[in-house]
């Protein structure tokens, strides 16, 4: 399942965090690349180690693992540190898939889900947008300043190069409760229907039913 979730940062928290990192200090983003994908990235990641940096995460993983919908769709367990990259004139990332297993030690984590929250206005910048090849073939978004798209770390993706103005992103990994991407959709599919119930009608016996299978099926499929 890929998906589009708007509204994750307020406009406010938008602009707060691109004075920072107008601020910030940035580093050859091949750092973090696994071997075969430095052959074709090219932009710039913001240095990790600095308080700035460490708030700024904090700031952005609070709002996402705050978010109803991401929560319902991506059901995490453990999301690697957030990344803040930054694509200027000319610069790209071309197809490649996120490495399987990321972090070392204790700190590993198995990627399930990526995701992407866009920090600029998609009209203050050309190129840019985020590719990603599906069954039903390339699918491309360059989503509003504030909103993520999300979607299986299996999938072959690029971000296609930036012609003008500088694109900067929050990108991070996680490993969900819920290793399966299609039990993942039932899963979002039947908490969908079961919350606009309750919104329509309150707390009725359908509701109750569809909760009771939701939590059910959880414990078929969660890894805790």
């Amino acid at each position: 399942m890929i998906l589009c979730i708007g509204n994750i940062l307020t406009p406010e928290q938008v602009s707060r965090i691109r004075t920072a990192l107008d601020d910030g200090q940035f580093e050859d983003g091949r750092k973090t690349a696994g071997w075969h994908a430095r052959l074709v990235k090219n932009n710039e990641q913001m240095a990790s180690g600095s308080a700035q940096g460490r708030e700024l995460r904090a700031e952005v993983e609070a709002a996402l693992t705050g978010h109803p919908v991401f929560q319902m769709a991506v059901r995490p367990r453990r999301m690697t540190p957030i990344l803040f990259s930054r694509y200027r004139d000319g610069m790209t990332y071309g197809n490649h898939v996120d490495d399987p297993v990321m972090g070392r030690g204790d700190n590993r984590i198995r990627t399930d889900i990526s995701f992407t929250l866009f920090l600029d206005d998609p009209d203050s910048y050309d190129g840019g947008e985020l590719v990603t090849d599906t069954t039903a073939g390339e699918q491309s978004y360059k989503l509003p300043a504030g909103s993520a798209v999300i979607y299986p770390s299996s999938t072959l993706h690029r971000v296609e190069p930036v012609t003008r103005g500088q694109r900067r992103v929050a990108i991070g990994w996680i490993q969900s409760t819920i290793r399966d991407p299609a039990q993942r959709e039932v899963l979002f599919d039947l908490d969908t229907a079961r919350r606009q119930i309750f919104e329509r009608e309150g707390k009725t016996a359908e509701f109750d039913l569809l909760t009771k299978s939701l939590a059910n099926l959880q414990r078929f499929w969660a890894e805790i």
